[in-house]
């Protein structure tokens, strides 16, 4: 379990950055050259979900809740934005979710 869960933060965090680094060309007027390592991470994204033990659908509907985590630990590490209540609220029901779809994995 400790392996996928490892796994899925990569994932996750492959996914955010690749999508990261457009937001801030687009966005924040950085530069084109951003686009080069997005590729790559969002190419590393889908390699590293072909790792996941599972069917893709039920892969994806677990990873889900790793993203969501990920996500909101970037908003406070890299955005500096604190986090909310519902923010951790909705973090443990998404890892809960994750948990009762992984159980059912074979």
């Amino acid at each position: 379990m400790l392996t996928t869960t490892l796994l899925f933060i990569a994932t996750a965090m492959a996914e955010i950055i690749g999508c990261y680094l457009p937001w801030l060309w687009l966005r924040q007027q950085g530069s084109p050259w951003l686009l080069v390592p997005a590729a790559a991470s969002l190419t590393l994204f889908v390699w590293l979900l072909s790792l996941h033990p599972a069917a893709s659908g039920r892969v994806y509907a677990a990873y889900g809740g790793v993203y969501v985590v990920c996500a909101l630990v970037w908003l406070w590490g890299v955005d500096g934005e604190a986090l909310r209540p519902t923010d951790w609220i909705g973090a443990a029901l998404a890892l809960t979710g994750m948990g009762v779809i992984a159980s059912g994995w074979r």
